[in-house]
């Protein structure tokens, strides 16, 4: 069975244009801290998210809302509000992390389809299992840190569905657990809902120094912190902590992770085989353009992949290499040489 394409809607524009160009559902957020991708200019408020769930279901689509934060104490009730408009609102289902939402979530709502999300960091089948007795769950998304050969054996041992990360950025620590935000700005996207706030960032130009090519260049800074510092006509990322170059005794590199994306065009026959039941696409907090080329070429691949003809077309590495982060890609943790 060819497994669901789950795409991001960081807007409304962007739910559209995911199910435009043939993703089976989309996940979303509220415009609060109860998601990981709190930026400002993302996500829903009640309005376009009830546009755009009817939008997808008269499209025979689905709308997952993320409310994939930890509650904060003496705040529990804003995202105990969110559990209760998502279900108000008729969701396919809710991605949670928190054991104590789930709790609730079962409790209030017990028809609410139920999704444990990769910020829950279950990478064996015991948790998975665990949250499947206790919550009811229905789903659960693998961290990006199993070789295939682990997901497989989650699999093989579970009645949930999995669902696994196919295209988008990586994260360097244990999906979205930062310390490095929080030592720089106070906020981990596990409570605030953002990786390197946007508050905390400025961009500040300059002339070349010595060793520098010369003419403008761009400093990139975190709460004071110099993250990079990008040569004339240098494509400029976001600044955060995990993909800066650093100078470490005199070489100046990306010392804790490389800008790259990974990729799973060159595996999705062995992703399919080993019953793999959704396969996820990374990326909220990108533009429509984004959404559009990533849903349109992984769409393609996976109406093939199930064909022993199967080989990748160029035509959809080359609109996945436009937006990978880095210009770059990887298997990840999905070819693993070592065990």
């Amino acid at each position: 069975m060819t497994p669901d394409l789950i795409c991001p809607a960081g807007s409304l524009p962007a739910l559209k244009t995911a199910i435009d160009h043939g993703a089976d559902a989309v996940y979303a957020g509220f415009k609060n801290a109860t998601n990981a991708r709190n930026f400002a200019g993302l996500n829903f408020d009640d309005k376009a998210l009830g546009s755009g769930i009817e939008y997808a279901h008269q499209r025979g689509r689905q709308v997952l809302i993320a409310i994939n934060t930890f509650p904060q104490p003496g705040r529990i009730a804003e995202w105990h509000r969110a559990v209760d408009a998502a279900a108000e609102m008729g969701v396919d289902a809710v991605i949670l992390a928190d054991v104590g939402l789930l709790a609730y979530a079962r409790q209030r709502h017990p028809e609410l389809r139920l999704h444990l999300s990769v910020q829950g960091s279950a990478t064996n089948y015991e948790a998975v299992n665990f949250c499947r007795r206790e919550f009811g769950i229905r789903r659960v998304v693998l961290p990006r840190v199993l070789t295939l050969a682990q997901v497989e054996h989650v699999i093989n041992n579970t009645e949930v569905e999995v669902e696994v990360f196919g295209f988008g950025s990586l994260c360097v620590m244990n999906e979205g657990r930062c310390w490095l935000s929080s030592y720089a700005t106070g906020e981990s996207p596990n409570t605030v809902g953002a990786c390197s706030p946007a508050k905390y960032v400025r961009w500040e130009k300059r002339g070349a120094q010595a060793g520098e090519i010369a003419g403008e260049h761009m400093d990139a800074r975190l709460n004071g912190i110099l993250i990079d510092t990008f040569a004339p006509k240098e494509s400029a990322g976001y600044p955060t902590l995990c993909k800066g170059r650093f100078d470490v005794r005199g070489d100046t590199y990306y010392a804790l992770e490389e800008p790259t994306s990974l990729n799973v065009l060159e595996v999705l026959p062995q992703i399919l085989k080993i019953g793999v039941a959704a396969i996820k696409v990374e990326g909220r907090q990108r533009s429509p353009t984004y959404v559009a080329q990533v849903t349109r070429a992984l769409r393609a691949a996976l109406d093939q992949a199930g064909s022993s003809s199967y080989r990748v077309n160029p035509a959809w590495q080359a609109d996945l290499a436009k937006v990978s982060e880095g210009q770059q890609a990887t298997l990840g943790a999905y070819n693993r040489p070592w065990r």
